[in-house]
């Protein structure tokens, strides 16, 4: 966790980014919470409580950020909120229609639906 972390930062410097409080709190939000795939809101309110005088919109923008220098993917869905993915190698986001989590799928398209229901 603390290699993924200082690899985030030195690509956040590359990138010509600062590392400002917010974007700090962010990540370590979006790092405590990465297998849930976080929307905005779960790291804002998360975050918030690292730093008081956060703002929902230095969330949005602080992600976009990242997805934008290739250090997370942003996942959109019909009924739901955007989500961010850490895991940026080729696989499927499956979501579940009962409870709405998200889990990485192994595999890439095509693939049956047989082998999804079979997996655990």
């Amino acid at each position: 966790m603390k290699n993924q972390k200082a690899a985030i930062l030195e690509r956040l410097k590359e990138g010509g980014l600062k590392l400002t409080s917010q974007r700090l709190a962010i990540i370590e939000a979006w790092m405590e919470n990465h297998a849930l795939h976080p929307s905005a809101s779960l790291l804002y309110q998360r975050a918030k409580k690292k730093i008081g005088g956060l703002s929902l919109s230095t969330v949005y923008y602080t992600l976009n950020e990242l997805t934008k220098h290739g250090i997370i993917k942003m996942l959109e869905f019909d009924k739901m909120g955007n989500r961010y993915d850490g895991n940026l190698s080729p696989h499927l986001n499956l979501l579940c229609m009962g409870c709405g989590s998200i889990l990485d799928y192994p595999k890439t398209l095509p693939i049956s639906v047989k082998e999804v229901e079979n997996w655990s």
